[in-house]
């Protein structure tokens, strides 16, 4: 009867590590060290590059981005508007873009400005079709354009997750480490 006990403690024990393993599996985060920065400055959040074949990522990552700085509680936060096209496939302008924009926060006497890139924003192939993002975040000092933390990251969900919700969780938990030096 012990033994019996024993027996399903341990392939209890083993579902649990193979649940947690496959979890952690979905999502891989690489991030700089967190630096001191002023939460109650103001922000802006640059344009986003789209690398991406799926039409307006980079569009609905920034604005998942200028959500989410709002809700962790960092000051004034803009967002830049382009007049131009923005997102054509496999635009080359994406630096230039950024760097007008950099110049318009500079004008605003904006303190830090978030840029970021969005590597992959669909639904995998097959019959689970499962959501997948990858994301990579900068932090930016506007005045000087020294980038303060980058972060980057890629999350996969579970096939009735839907995408933006995928990318949300991704980009909370990219913003979540780089804030954390703020105060």
């Amino acid at each position: 009867m012990q033994h019996h006990t024993t027996l399903l403690r341990r392939l209890r024990i083993l579902c649990i590590a193979s649940g947690m393993l496959m979890l952690g599996a979905c999502s891989t985060l690489d991030r700089g060290e967190p630096p001191t920065i002023e939460r109650q400055a103001s922000w802006v959040v640059l344009p986003f590059a789209n690398h991406t074949e799926t039409p307006l990522a980079g569009n609905r990552a920034e604005a998942i981005a200028l959500a989410l700085l709002h809700a962790q509680g960092v000051g004034k936060v803009q967002r830049y508007e382009s007049t131009a096209q923005q997102e054509a496939l496999f635009d080359t302008a994406d630096s230039k873009r950024q760097q007008d924009a950099l110049e318009w926060a500079r004008e605003r006497k904006a303190r830090y400005a978030l840029a970021g890139a969005v590597d992959e924003w669909r639904y995998k192939v097959g019959v689970d079709g499962e959501p997948a993002a990858g994301v990579t975040l900068q932090i930016i000092d506007v005045a000087s354009g020294d980038i303060l933390w980058s972060g980057t990251g890629g999350k996969s969900g579970w096939s009735r997750e839907a995408l933006s919700a995928v990318a949300q969780k991704l980009i909370r938990d990219l913003l979540r480490f780089g804030l954390s030096g703020a105060r």
